[in-house]
C-alpha cells in the first residue's frame, strides 16, 4: 500500500482552515498545516509534501512571495503550488496563472470536490487513492 499524499495547507482563517484540512483528511490527505507565507515556506521545505494549497493574502508575506521562495529553493522548485482564494475575477486567475501557480481554486471550497480537485494537482505517479 502506498502512503497517503501529503498537502501543505496555507490559510490564515481558523475557519477555513479547518474545513479544508477536515475535508482533505477525510478525503485520505495527510494535512500539515502553516497560517503564515513564511511559515508556508518553511514547512514546505521540512515536509516536502506533495502538493501546497496557498491562501494568496496571508500576514507577513503573501502567497505570491511565498511561491517565489517556494521555486526559488531546489528542494521544492518541483512541488506543485495551487492558489486557494477567494478572489473571482478573470483577470486575478490569469495574474496566479502567469505568477506560476500550478492551479487556482475559489474559496468557499465544495467540500464534495474538493478533494478529488485536490488530487487533480499531485505530481504523476502518485494518484493519491487511498487502499
Amino acid at each position: 500500500m502506498s502512503r497517503p499524499p501529503t498537502v501543505l495547507l496555507v490559510e490564515d482563517n481558523p475557519r477555513n482552515l479547518k474545513l479544508a484540512r477536515d475535508v482533505l483528511e477525510y478525503g485520505g490527505f495527510v494535512v500539515v498545516v502553516a497560517t503564515t507565507g513564511e511559515e508556508g515556506v518553511e514547512q514546505s521545505r521540512a515536509t516536502l509534501p506533495d502538493v501546497i494549497l496557498m491562501d494568496l493574502q496571508l500576514p507577513g508575506i503573501d502567497g505570491y512571495a511565498a511561491l517565489e521562495l517556494i521555486r526559488g529553493h531546489e528542494l521544492t522548485a518541483h512541488i506543485p503550488v495551487v492558489a486557494l482564494t477567494a478572489f473571482a475575477m478573470a483577470r486575478d486567475r490569469e495574474r496566479v496563472m502567469a505568477s506560476g501557480f500550478a492551479g487556482y481554486l475559489e474559496k468557499p471550497i465544495s467540500v464534495r470536490e474538493f478533494p478529488a480537485q485536490v488530487r487533480r494537482h499531485l505530481p504523476r505517479g502518485d494518484d493519491g487513492r487511498v487502499s
